[in-house]
């Protein structure tokens, strides 16, 4: 899922309508900021100085890409990553500031110093290791293939071959398609939602989306589209500056320890119905 377009809350409306808004996840109710979240102060001691006195660590997001960071109808700032980031600012027991950045900007405003961490479905590669440290990998994206329920034709990419299939325009999962040969005919949309009502028309065969994306759409109408079959992973990461390696190391075990508690499970289901973090 590396980010190539970006998505418009017109979507959200969109998709709610079509699915009579049955799924939709209370992005107003925060598990990331739940209080049963608890400070580590084991963990929290291994923070920078400058940010234990400050208390906050600054978080660049490019706030345009639901389901996954994004504005809701009251311009809140919600999403996965949104929970992901403020479950890592209790456990280390400080405040989150998120700085919207546009996405062209995000890892030269990281570099500069105007926050201290990206979180922003950045993926992992070798040519961003060249500039900017990582987490590990927090969550698997890439392009994975959507079917109507019921339908057992698909499983795998060989399936797509002489079939129309269906993605949004600009995005991995649009190159993911043109890299199999075979493909009937390749229909472009410009948004997910045209795809997935063309698809549920029977106008396309099948639609390719990005991982995340797609689960979160599926979720808000499960009894229509299922995830047949992934095509391949792209890891997403936390970016840092490199040599702040102390905040590397303490966020890291802020996630891990939050993993083994079961909180990212639990965010993981609010927002896609899956859970990443149990498979």
């Amino acid at each position: 899922m590396k980010r190539i377009s970006t998505f418009s809350l017109v979507i959200i409306l969109t998709i709610a309508i079509m699915a009579g808004c049955s799924g939709k996840p209370s992005s107003n109710k925060s598990i990331g900021d739940s209080d049963t979240i608890k400070k580590d102060s084991s963990i929290a001691e291994g923070l920078p100085d400058e940010i234990k006195s400050s208390g906050e660590i600054k978080i660049g997001v490019d706030d345009t890409y639901p389901p996954m960071e994004y504005r809701d109808e009251s311009n809140a700032l919600v999403g996965f990553d949104v929970d992901f980031g403020e479950a890592v600012g209790k456990k280390l027991g400080v405040k989150i500031k998120w700085v919207p950045t546009a996405w062209d900007g995000i890892i030269p405003s990281l570099k500069t110093g105007k926050f201290d961490i990206i979180l922003s479905s950045l993926s992992i590669t070798d040519e961003r290791k060249k500039e900017i440290g990582f987490s590990e990998p927090y969550i698997l994206g890439g392009p994975v293939i959507i079917t109507l329920k019921g339908d057992e034709s698909v499983k795998a990419s060989e399936d797509l071959k002489g079939k129309i299939i269906g993605c949004q325009l600009g995005t991995t999962a649009e190159d993911a398609v043109k890299s199999i040969d075979g493909i009937k005919e390749l229909k472009k949309y410009n948004k997910i939602t045209e795809a997935l009502q063309d698809l549920s028309a029977k106008r396309i065969e099948a639609v390719v989306a990005d991982d995340q994306v797609g689960r979160y759409y599926i979720s808000l109408d499960p009894q229509k589209f299922i995830v047949s079959g992934k095509m391949k992973e792209e890891p997403f990461g936390l970016g840092f500056r490199k040599g702040d390696t102390a905040l590397i190391e303490a966020v890291q075990k802020a996630i891990d320890e939050l993993k083994s508690e079961g909180t990212l499970s639990k965010i993981s289901m609010k927002w896609f119905k899956t859970d990443y973090y149990n498979k």
